[in-house]
């Protein structure tokens, strides 16, 4: 049997309230440490990759072949590339744009 919207906005409703007011007792398994765990690992990824995205960039502008970068990063040139190539700064100028100006 179809519910109506409202009865769906309405159950939401009740489960986001029942959920914010939750409070476990200590030790009762139903603590957020698990979360704050995957929380604190998820934070440790991002850094990781804006420090791995930052030493891609710091090579490409020593010139570095996206080559060299991928057999670092364990995998090709191209995949290399094609990850971490949107990122780069473009303060500098290809011959296209030089001919094109």
């Amino acid at each position: 049997m179809p519910r109506s919207a409202q009865e769906i906005l309405d159950q939401a409703d009740e489960l986001a309230a029942r959920f914010e007011d939750h409070d476990p007792e200590p030790g009762s398994g139903d603590d957020a440490e698990a979360l704050r765990g995957l929380r604190a690992a998820f934070q440790n990824r991002a850094d990781a990759e804006k420090q791995l995205a930052d030493a891609v960039d710091a090579a490409r502008a020593e010139g570095h072949s996206w080559a060299s970068i991928g057999a670092m990063v364990g995998t090709s040139g191209e995949a290399a590339r094609q990850r971490y190539s949107q990122r780069m700064p473009r303060t500098w100028t290809t011959a296209s744009s030089e001919s094109a100006e």
